[in-house]
């Protein structure tokens, strides 16, 4: 059986590479693994919107070299709060037997 924070993570993944600004994610599924635990991180805190987004946007720019406006980070960062909150009420969810 997989650990929360395995289901999580993983997750995370999924829709990183989902979304996959530099066009990578079917090749390379780890790709951006160097931003799952800085952004678990941010929302396990509560982090809001506009922070995921800025993170999102530093990554792009400084990390990949790319034009973060050409991603849209700031629609992936409310994708990454929607899903969180999801995963949280499915969470729940199983923590209570349903």
């Amino acid at each position: 059986m997989r650990s929360e924070g395995d289901m999580t993570g993983n997750g995370l993944r999924r829709l990183l590479n989902e979304w996959d600004p530099i066009g990578v994610g079917d090749e390379v599924p780890d790709e951006y693994d160097c931003m799952l635990t800085p952004l678990l991180e941010r929302l396990r805190r509560g982090a809001p919107e506009a922070e995921i987004a800025d993170f999102l946007c530093r990554e792009l720019g400084d990390h990949f070299g790319l034009d973060p406006v050409l991603s849209r980070p700031e629609a992936m960062a409310a994708r990454v709060i929607a899903w969180w909150h999801t995963a949280k009420e499915a969470e729940g969810t199983r923590s209570r037997g349903g």
